[in-house]
């Protein structure tokens, strides 16, 4: 079963498999800013309060709230 983008740690690399049903908003979002599935990406950071994380994916870095990672599901690397 995948997990979702927001149960990553710093460092590790994932590939997205799909969206969570729901939250279509967040989708829509989410695959304009390449968030597409079979695309692989790393997380470079998270904030303290673990709000929001930092992703590197195809080539750049993206900000993403707890919320827009919880609908991103990925497999691990």
């Amino acid at each position: 079963m995948p997990d979702h983008l927001g149960q990553l740690a710093v460092g590790e690399k994932a590939t997205v498999k799909g969206f969570a049903d729901g939250k279509k908003e967040y989708r829509a979002k989410l695959l304009a800013m390449g968030l597409t599935k079979g695309i692989e990406l790393e997380i470079t950071r998270v904030a303290p309060l673990g709000d929001p994380l930092e992703i590197r994916v195809r080539g750049f870095s993206l900000s993403l709230r707890k919320a827009e990672a919880a609908v991103v599901l990925v497999e691990r690397s």
